[in-house]
């Protein structure tokens, strides 16, 4: 880098100011058209010529000209406004492209059960938004939320999450689901927790949060935590009672699915357990318009 070459401080509005009155070769043509006084436009190309150091127009009372720097400087200037104007409609074309997109992030299960007709009725109301879904689990909707990949997550947040904005959607009982054959499939009669005590079981990791709340459960009717199998997933684990290998507890919004799977259901008394479905985004971020649409078509679904 050479130190010794001399650095002018140049505004657009002076470089945009010098080309106009090339193009129309007149201050008082120029100021009009850009709406400012004849003044404010000599103010602006004197600042100009002393930052260049030279003279740039030759002015009489019926012409203006530029002199030898001014044509040197007239291509310069052109190239340098013309970069600007790329650079903002690179920046505005960016911005309108994130308003126009909409990435979630939501656990599988919610995501095939509960989301598809949200995005149905979503993408018939803002046509113009493409929405973008990672079905992922709980602990990746928390991640992807908090980094910014995602607007908005859905999960079964049980514990407050450090840098996120809970918002409850909906509740859901827990239920049992017992493998075809044990009892008559479909929705039946309501069962106790204790009807558990004894049954092989299947859940899932011992830090799910949906887990959590179960094993909770099954520890006060003497049960400790299962050490039977564990599934990352809910449909898998569906899929697993399915096949007659235990029973298990989930939340009601997996209803359908076990029922489409010809499994036993029965919701669980004394006690009846809720459990809250959030809506989370990062805190202290202003959510986007079109997040506040889907949270509102969400909750009203």
């Amino acid at each position: 880098m050479n130190s010794s070459r001399k650095l002018i401080n140049v505004g657009s509005r002076q470089l945009m100011a010098f080309l106009e009155i090339c193009r129309t070769q007149s201050f008082a043509k120029a100021a009009e058209q850009m709406a400012m006084s004849p003044s404010g436009m000599s103010m602006l190309v004197k600042e100009l010529e002393e930052q260049v150091g030279a003279r740039l127009f030759e002015r009489t009372t019926r012409s203006v000209a530029l002199t030898d720097a001014g044509r040197r400087l007239r291509p310069v200037a052109q190239r340098i406004v013309d970069e600007l104007a790329a650079v903002h409609e690179v920046i505005a074309g960016t911005e309108a492209a994130v308003r126009s997109r909409l990435d979630i992030a939501a656990t599988p299960m919610v995501s095939a059960s509960l989301l598809p007709p949200v995005m149905r009725a979503f993408a018939d109301s803002h046509p113009q938004v493409r929405v973008h879904l990672a079905d992922v689990d709980v602990s990746t909707v928390r991640a992807r939320v908090l980094d910014g990949e995602a607007d908005l997550g859905l999960g079964f947040f049980v514990k407050p999450a450090v840098g996120l904005q809970r918002q409850p959607v909906r509740r859901f009982r827990l239920m049992r689901i017992a493998p075809p054959g044990d009892v008559p499939p479909g929705l039946g009669p309501s069962r106790p927790w204790t009807s558990l005590a004894a049954v092989p079981l299947i859940g899932l990791p011992l830090d799910n949060p949906i887990q959590t709340l179960i094993d909770v459960h099954l520890a006060r009717i003497g049960r400790a935590a299962d050490p039977g199998p564990r599934m990352n997933l809910i449909g898998t684990l569906v899929a697993m009672v399915r096949a007659g290998i235990g029973h298990a507890v989930l939340p009601s919004f997996a209803l359908d699915e076990c029922l489409r799977q010809g499994l036993s259901v029965s919701l669980l008394t004394q006690p009846a357990v809720h459990l809250d479905l959030f809506l989370v985004s990062r805190r202290g971020v202003q959510v986007k318009p079109a997040a506040l649409d889907f949270g509102k078509l969400l909750k009203a679904a």
